[in-house]
């Protein structure tokens, strides 16, 4: 967006222009559950999603997530979580992946298998930008009118899901046995991650820990394993 007419720094990302952010979660059909839209851009993830109402619902349980169940094939309750990468705490509602330093085969396994969940929210958000391009742009407008704009396109493409799925799907990246054939949204250009990368700082909680631990050996046996993932992680 064009600088504000004050506090224009704060809206100054590190990549060298003015922003807000969207921080947003994604379902597995490719819509919108929650946004905050308008945080200044030079704003981190971390800081954003620590004063959020979202941070605040799963700490308190007053999101509304499903009760614990079994897995595939398997006997135990799991809690439902949602996924975020290095700049968010590791919770038990929310899984993040292991550290990218001297990962142990079955840790590359679980990270594999977390990116290609995390590939649905970067499909959505790409389908956003494709489908309303104003978002690829320099909105010329205050900041206050940047966000109802960005707000409008999120619930528009929530209509367009429910109303047009087949015409979004033939957009969306295909994942044929492990192996990614990039989606057309790319075509058009994509939302550019205006935040320097960094750990949260937060130390990961203990019943976090366990369930990650847990869901990398649930996804690297018999159970949870898919055919494919050894192959993936050796291409990566």
């Amino acid at each position: 967006m064009r600088k504000p007419p004050q506090g224009g720094s704060h809206y100054y990302n590190y990549k060298g222009f003015h922003s807000i952010v969207i921080m947003a979660l994604v379902d597995a059909n490719y819509k919108f559950l929650w946004a905050n839209v308008g945080a200044e851009g030079s704003t981190s993830d971390a800081a954003i999603f620590q004063l959020s109402t979202l941070r605040q619902g799963l700490q308190e349980g007053t999101i509304g997530l499903p009760p614990p169940d079994d897995l595939p094939d398997d006997d135990r309750e799991t809690p439902y979580y949602i996924i975020g990468d290095d700049a968010f705490p590791l919770r038990e509602w929310l899984m993040k992946p292991f550290s990218m330093r001297n990962l142990a085969h079955n840790q590359r396994i679980f990270n594999y298998r977390l990116s290609r969940a995390r590939r649905v929210v970067e499909n959505a958000f790409g389908i956003l930008a494709s489908r309303f391009r104003v978002l690829l742009t320099t909105m010329n407008v205050l900041q206050r009118n940047a966000e109802c704009i960005t707000k409008a396109c999120l619930v528009m493409h929530n209509i367009m899901r429910d109303r047009f799925p087949a015409l979004q799907n033939e957009e969306l990246d295909q994942d044929v046995e492990g192996m990614v054939v990039p989606g057309s949204w790319r075509d058009a250009g994509v939302l550019r991650d205006c935040h320097q990368e960094g750990a949260t700082g937060e130390r990961a909680s203990r019943k976090g820990r366990m369930l990650r631990q847990y869901l990398m050996h649930y996804v690297n046996n018999e159970a949870g394993s898919v055919p494919w993932q050894e192959e993936a992680i050796r291409l990566v």
